[in-house]
């Protein structure tokens, strides 16, 4: 048997981990743990987002083959997410799959860092 692990943390590499740390504490609720110019933290007491400076990274392009992963956040009120999160530093790319003539099944935007999020509706 293959010995199972759990998950506890995410690390992104981005230019500016407190900033970064403060977004998604705003997003989510989660504490900020550590904040650093170094690398910064943010958790939920369980599972953790960790942020970690890179100065030369640079944000991939949505939509881009080189996305290489992106995180699903449920809401109860999609646009209003949106509207919030733009607010906070997150943009919102102009290519949008989750948007089709039935509605709003998920937006897309991008962190202050360019790493891509969907801002999904909460299961029904």
């Amino acid at each position: 048997m293959t010995t199972q692990a759990k998950l506890f943390a995410v690390s992104l590499d981005c230019q500016e981990p407190k900033t970064m740390a403060e977004f998604y504490h705003a997003i989510t609720g989660w504490e900020i743990t550590y904040a650093e110019d170094e690398y910064a933290a943010v958790s939920d007491g369980t599972t953790n987002i960790f942020f970690g400076r890179v100065a030369e990274r640079e944000p991939v392009a949505w939509p881009s083959p080189n996305k290489q992963f992106h995180f699903d956040f449920r809401v109860p009120d999609v646009e209003r997410a949106v509207e919030e999160y733009v607010a906070l530093g997150a943009t919102r790319p102009a290519f949008q799959p989750g948007i089709t003539e039935d509605g709003v099944r998920w937006i897309v935007l991008q962190d202050p860092a360019g790493h891509a999020f969907c801002v999904c509706p909460e299961a029904s």
